[in-house]
């Protein structure tokens, strides 16, 4: 598959802090993808300290430009939340926001694209709670969340400090995402 035919897939979420648990389930994923024929780019940590989101303030910085260009160009979308409080968290929430601003884009929101999502916890009730959350926030987005969800006990080693899967249950569950969103946006590059 040739650059220009390759989907293009966009990770969103993660927190502040570099090699979250979070952060390296969607860098499996997106590796997965990357196996699969994908092109990718992950937006995690820094990268998504942005500004509140106000709709009713058009002046956006550099990075919720990004943002907002990156998802505007996804062909499929990864979203991954750590569990905070038993839902995502705040820094992931305002990022998801800036997606209002492609509610006049050729396609709105995430209208016609899959997104895979990825909830991470130190428990099992928060990680549960947190992917249901994400997959409501992609529906009221226009989105097709993909069969399979990844809820993660990151209270639990899951990840090794350079981001190999130590779970091959989890492993397995990251990569049938990873498959299930590609082969959706071939799907819809087919039609």
């Amino acid at each position: 598959m040739n650059e220009s035919n390759s989907p293009y897939i966009v990770a969103i979420g993660g927190t502040l802090r570099p090699g979250s648990s979070t952060e390296k389930a969607m860098s499996h994923v997106l590796r997965a993808a990357e196996r699969a024929g994908a092109r990718t780019r992950l937006l995690s940590g820094p990268a998504l300290q942005l500004p509140m989101y106000q709709p009713e303030n058009a002046e956006r910085t550099d990075g919720a430009r990004d943002l907002v260009a990156q998802l505007a160009k996804a062909d499929g979308i990864i979203l991954g939340s750590p569990g905070y409080h038993g839902s995502i968290s705040g820094l992931v929430k305002n990022a998801l926001d800036y997606a209002e601003d492609l509610r006049n884009d050729r396609r709105p929101y995430f209208s016609g694209r899959a997104v895979g999502c990825i909830a991470t916890a130190g428990g099992w009730p928060g990680a549960v709670n947190t992917l249901s959350a994400l997959r409501d926030i992609v529906h009221a987005l226009r989105g097709w969340p993909t069969p399979l969800g990844a809820a993660i006990n990151s209270g639990e080693r899951v990840f090794d400090e350079h981001g190999v899967c130590l779970s091959p249950r989890v492993a397995e569950m990251l990569d049938i995402i990873a498959v299930e969103v590609v082969e959706f946006c071939g799907r819809d590059r087919s039609s």
